[in-house]
C-alpha cells in the first residue's frame, strides 16, 4: 500500500547485461524519519537511493514523491530533494560563490543555516573547493544539502572520509535539522556512526526486505546485551564476539528496555533472517 510521502511501486531495474537489482519491488518510507538503509556490499542501497532522486529510472513500476513521479523530474520535484553521493567532485571556485550560484534552485534555502552548521564543522565560508580533502568536501556538501532544508535528504556513506571528531559532529547536526516535513534516508556500513539517530530500519538484500521496523518495535520485540564469557546465552537468538564478552540479542518476553545495537542487529538479521522475520511478523 502506497503512502503519500515516498512510495516505490512494483520497481524493476537492472543494469545492462546484469542480474536485475531489483523486481517487482516495493517499499514506503515515511515523513519525518531519520531511516537507516542497511545491507552488504551489492544489495543496491545507493542503486535504490539514486532510484528516489530520479538519477536513475525504473524499467517498470513507479516511485511517488508526494505523489508525483519522480522520473518525470518535475522542478517541484528537484527542487525538494537532494542527494549526497558517496563519491564527488567540487568545482574550482570559493564556496560563497558556489552557494550564490545553486541556492536559487533550492527555494527553501537558508543562508543562516549553512552559516551555523559550518560553524559548528568550524569551516571557513572562504574557502576554495577544489583545494579541500575529501573529508572536508564531504562537510561542506552536508552543510549545503541540510541548508537546502529539503523534504526529502539521501545520504549516502555520509562518514566516510570523517574524523571522529566531525562523526560526532555530523550527528548532532542532524538531529538539529530534523522536522515533522523533513526525511532523512542514510545508507551506510558505519553503523556505529549513525544508530542513536535513527527512527527506522531497512535492511536489504536485493529484492528482499529483510528488515523493515521501527526503532521502538525493534526495541519492544528484541533484547540487545552485552554478556561476560561464561554467560548463559543458551536462549541468544544470536551473539557475537566483543571486547568483555558477547554482543546477544534475545527475544525480549519480559518487555525489559535495552539500548538497540545496530550492528548486532545487522549481523544477527543477515544470519538469522527467518527467525527475526517471525518475530516481526508477530
Amino acid at each position: 500500500m502506497r503512502n503519500d510521502f515516498l512510495s516505490v511501486s512494483s520497481v524493476t531495474y537492472g543494469y545492462s547485461n546484469k542480474q536485475n537489482v531489483f523486481d517487482d519491488f516495493s517499499l514506503n518510507f515515511d515523513e519525518g524519519k531519520i531511516i537507516g538503509l542497511l545491507g552488504k556490499n551489492g544489495t543496491g542501497k545507493s542503486t535504490l537511493l539514486y532510484l528516489l532522486c530520479g538519477l536513475l529510472h525504473a524499467q517498470k513500476g513507479e516511485i511517488l514523491f508526494k505523489n508525483k513521479n519522480v522520473k518525470e523530474r518535475n522542478p517541484e520535484t528537484l527542487q525538494d530533494i537532494f542527494i549526497v553521493p558517496e563519491e564527488f567532485s567540487m568545482p574550482d571556485t570559493t564556496l560563497s560563490k558556489y552557494i550564490k550560484l545553486l541556492s536559487p534552485f533550492y527555494p527553501n534555502f537558508s543562508y543562516d543555516d549553512m552559516k551555523s552548521t559550518m560553524d559548528k564543522f568550524e569551516l571557513d565560508m572562504s574557502l576554495n573547493l577544489k583545494e579541500l580533502s575529501m573529508g572536508m568536501k564531504k562537510k561542506v556538501f552536508m552543510c549545503f544539502a541540510l541548508a537546502t532544508n529539503t523534504s526529502l535528504l539521501l545520504m549516502d556513506e555520509p562518514t566516510n572520509g570523517l574524523d571522529i571528531p566531525s562523526k560526532s559532529q555530523f550527528r548532532k547536526v542532524i538531529a538539529s535539522s530534523m522536522s515533522d516535513n523533513r526525511s532523512i534516508i542514510i545508507s551506510t556500513h558505519q553503523v556505529k556512526d549513525i544508530d542513536i539517530l535513527l527512527d527506522k530500519v531497512v535492511i536489504l538484500d536485493n529484492n528482499d526486505i529483510l528488515l523493515n521496523q521501527s526503532v521502538a518495535d525493534i526495541s519492544e520485540k528484541l533484547y540487545f546485551a552485552e554478556t561476560g564469557i561464561n554467560d548463559d546465552l543458551s536462549d541468544a537468538i544470536f551473539t557475537q564476539p566483543s571486547l568483555a564478552g558477547y554482543s546477544a540479542v534475545f527475544r525480549n518476553l519480559e518487555n525489559a528496555e535495552s539500548t538497540m545495537n545496530l550492528e548486532t542487529l545487522f549481523n544477527a538479521t543477515l544470519s538469522k533472517r527467518d527467525e527475526i522475520k517471525k518475530i516481526f511478523e508477530k
